[in-house]
C-alpha cells in the first residue's frame, strides 16, 4: 500500500484484448523515521492498472490524493524498471 497523488496520467487505453488500462505516476510524499531521525522522502512511482481500476483512475484529476493497493513488477522482459500494478485504490 502507497499513498500519494496522481500525476502524469496517460489517459484511459484499451489492450489489444479490449482490456481497459492506465498508466500514470503516483507521486508519493511522507516522513519516515531512519537511524533515530526523521526524513522527509519524496518519489514518484510508475504505476499501472487495468480493467475496472483503470476505469476508476481515469476519472481521477491529476493532484488528486489516493491511497493505492497492488504490487511491483518489472515493466516488462527487457526493461527492469519497477511499475506499481495497481488492485485496489481509493481517495485519501
Amino acid at each position: 500500500m502507497i499513498e500519494g497523488e496522481v500525476i502524469e496520467p496517460e489517459g484511459l487505453r484499451y489492450t489489444p484484448a479490449g482490456l481497459a488500462r492506465m498508466a500514470f505516476k503516483l507521486r508519493h510524499t511522507s516522513m519516515q523515521q531512519e537511524a533515530g531521525m526523521q526524513r522527509q522522502v519524496q518519489c514518484d512511482v510508475p504505476a499501472l492498472a487495468l480493467g475496472e481500476v483503470a476505469q476508476k483512475i481515469s476519472r481521477l484529476q491529476p493532484g488528486q490524493k489516493v491511497k493505492a493497493e497492488g504490487f511491483l513488477a518489472q515493466r516488462s522482459l527487457k526493461i527492469a524498471q519497477l511499475v506499481l500494478h495497481i488492485d485496489n485504490v481509493t481517495l485519501r
